[in-house]
């Protein structure tokens, strides 16, 4: 992710300004090559040991069934193989005990005490899927300020990495690491050998590939598919941080949760990052540094100290921030799209995650309502089980989506009666390969997960 196209060395103005694309002038949304002109946005997260969520050994995993009975035994699963833990995207808690999942009412939901899934947060983490797959359609410059995915999503995986170690700090690392890694490299094969096919000649950067500590290289003609990658490498970026950044947190939580703004604004007021990888991977870790710990305060019990008043009004400071250094720049920038300006995203995720994780810690907010409505549930549950899948294979959904179209023009039947021109068609066909890819190729989740492999979680 870089904040202009010469820091990639693409070579094409604005195609992926802050990173993530947004289809401004020249974008390379759907507009260029792939015939529809929304635009490419960062975004796909996580999240899951709630402070108020049960223990380690009792939290049922996402292989499981969220129907709120009795589910099979473990004795289906693969023999000898231990339980998996947190996964990258989803941060699903896992289980030892032989049933499934178990509504249990918000009140009795304390830290250490045994129940159900936290629906709210997995409710969360799909809203925020589905703005990525929309934003990535249309191009919606004012997509971030109504819900900015991605500080969710790191806000989420924070609190899942703060309660995940309770255990040693390695295994957690390593067992990070191995969930990422499978789905990754599954997927950046057909990546890799569609653009070798396409003339790409990689150097030596092509160890990106393999662990993604940097932004992998490729051509042009794949861009729109690899640029989504700059969310895993920030994600790696912070697990590896994770252990003394939260040795540092617990020494004085709350200051260090405010100066966690402080290296966005050294960076843009500031010496710049230089151009390249490395300017890219500082630059993504400044701006989403603060919803990682915020993550930490959750789940730390740091929030629920706090009064309403406060967190309130500091919010409302960082959401003016944000959005009044949006407006004011847009001339400078070409658009107010937060994906464009890191220090508006910085402050205005800020603004915007904090409360959503305050008023979980202090109120106990909680969605245990979703059973009510089983389709519902069982959607939320599958975006969270298959969330890795979802968030790799769906620009690569969108673009295949453009020449499936194209043959519908043949049928003069689609072309009287389909709205073959709408975006929103196109968004509608783009899920259906979503939801193709999902048994397809999310089995790979499973088999990093050490699950057994499942056509649908």
């Amino acid at each position: 992710m870089t904040w202009g196209a010469e820091q990639q060395g693409q070579g094409y103005e604005g195609e992926y300004g802050y990173g993530h694309g947004s289809g401004y002038d020249g974008g390379y949304g759907h507009g260029g090559a792939y015939g529809y002109d929304g635009g490419y946005a960062y975004d796909p997260g996580q999240g899951l040991p709630y402070d108020q969520t049960p223990s380690y050994d009792q939290t049922p995993s996402y292989e499981q069934p969220m129907a709120y009975e009795q589910s099979a035994p473990y004795e289906e699963r693969w023999p000898d193989v231990p339980e998996p833990e947190d996964p990258v995207l989803t941060e699903t808690e896992t289980a030892e005990a032989a049933i499934g999942p178990v509504p249990v009412p918000s009140s009795s939901r304390e830290k250490g005490a045994g129940g159900g899934r936290d629906r709210y947060f997995d409710a969360l983490r799909a809203v925020a899927l589905v703005r990525v797959v929309s934003y990535h359609t249309f191009g919606w410059a004012w997509a971030g300020l109504v819900f900015p995915s991605m500080g969710v999503m790191f806000a989420l995986a924070g609190t899942l990495m703060a309660k995940s170690l309770e255990r040693p700090a390695l295994t957690v690392v390593r067992s990070r690491i191995r969930r990422l890694l499978p789905p990754f490299w599954f997927w950046g094969f057909f990546v890799v050998v569609a653009m070798l096919v396409h003339g790409w000649m990689p150097g030596w950067q092509i160890v990106f590939w393999v662990v993604p500590v940097g932004d992998p290289p490729g051509n042009q003609w794949g861009a729109q598919a690899w640029e989504i990658l700059w969310y895993l490498r920030t994600y790696l970026w912070f697990v590896l941080l994770s252990p003394p950044l939260l040795k540092i947190f617990r020494r004085a939580p709350v200051p260090v949760l405010l100066l966690a703004l402080v290296p966005v604004l050294v960076l843009q007021y500031g010496p710049h990052p230089s151009d390249g990888r490395l300017g890219s991977a500082l630059t993504d870790l400044a701006v989403y540094l603060f919803c990682w710990l915020v993550g930490f305060a959750h789940r730390e019990g740091v929030l629920q100290r706090l009064r309403p008043a406060a967190v309130l009004l500091a919010s409302a400071a960082a959401l003016a921030y944000g959005g009044w250094y949006a407006l004011a720049h847009r001339s400078e920038y070409g658009t107010y799209d937060l994906d464009e300006i890191p220090l508006a995203q910085a402050f205005w995720s800020a603004g915007f995650v904090t409360p959503l994780m305050y008023f979980k810690a202090y109120y106990d907010v909680d969605f245990a309502w979703l059973a009510r409505f089983r389709r519902l549930d069982r959607t939320v549950t599958a975006f969270n089980g298959r969330a890795v899948t979802i968030y790799l294979w769906h620009e690569i959904a969108l673009i295949l989506a453009v020449p499936l179209i194209d043959q519908f023009w043949k049928v003069p039947a689609f072309e009287k009666w389909l709205p073959l021109e709408s975006q929103w068609f196109m968004f509608g066909v783009g899920w259906v390969l979503i939801g193709i890819a999902i048994p397809l190729f999310g089995w790979v989740e499973d088999v990093a997960a050490r699950r057994r492999p499942r056509l649908l979680p």
